[in-house]
């Protein structure tokens, strides 16, 4: 992707829709999925679905929205899925920690390069080595849609200025040879439509 995201404010949905082939869990226990995003300078967030039975038919249709300023080194980073599984019966009166069933990252270059940047698959969870033989390894459906923010901010421009040429257009109605961010902004806006 030749295009700099450089300060680029941008909407995020992500949605945690299902799981299959986990067949082999046993009946009791609850069923989630823990997901790290990048929060910059190598920090991630981390968060959960909520807990279903493993004995339900395993749909979440959860999805979080998040706005965030992107950067060049945000395509270079991925989303990371875990399906993990929590055993429902009390040790020493709590509940234990959950075990990890399988893993996979979606890279956000892969969205960014989807058409409408929007993202709708089901990703294969690696096991580490532990799947038994003939068993399919677990998958989750996921939807991940990104859209440019300063889109709709400068066609809320476009809409209120006057047009003339010897102006950029931005708010503050800059003449002959604007040097404000809305006109990198514009030509962001401008690279994104062409592809």
């Amino acid at each position: 992707m030749g295009i700099s995201l450089e300060l680029s404010s941008l909407s995020c949905e992500l949605r945690i829709i299902q799981a299959k082939n986990i067949e082999f869990l046993k009946n009791t226990g609850n069923l989630f999925v823990r997901y790290y995003l990048s929060a910059g300078d190598s920090k991630r967030i981390r968060l959960n679905t909520r807990e279903i039975s493993a004995k339900s038919d395993h749909i979440w249709n959860e999805s979080i929205s998040l706005e965030c300023n992107a950067s060049d080194r945000f395509v270079q980073d991925t989303v990371v899925f875990e399906l993990r599984w929590r055993s429902t019966v009390p040790v020493f009166g709590r509940i234990g920690g959950s075990q990890l069933l399988g893993r996979a990252e979606v890279p956000w270059k892969e969205v960014l390069e989807s058409p409408n940047m929007e993202l709708d698959k089901w990703i294969t969870m690696t096991t580490g080595g532990r799947a038994l033989e003939g068993v399919k390894p677990p998958k989750i459906q996921v939807s991940i849609k990104v859209a440019v923010q300063a889109e709709v901010a400068i066609e809320k421009r476009r809409q209120r200025r006057t047009k003339k040429w010897d102006e950029c257009g931005c708010e503050d109605g800059h003449g002959y040879g604007c040097t404000c961010s809305d006109y990198e902004i514009f030509a962001l806006a401008v690279l994104l439509e062409a592809l």
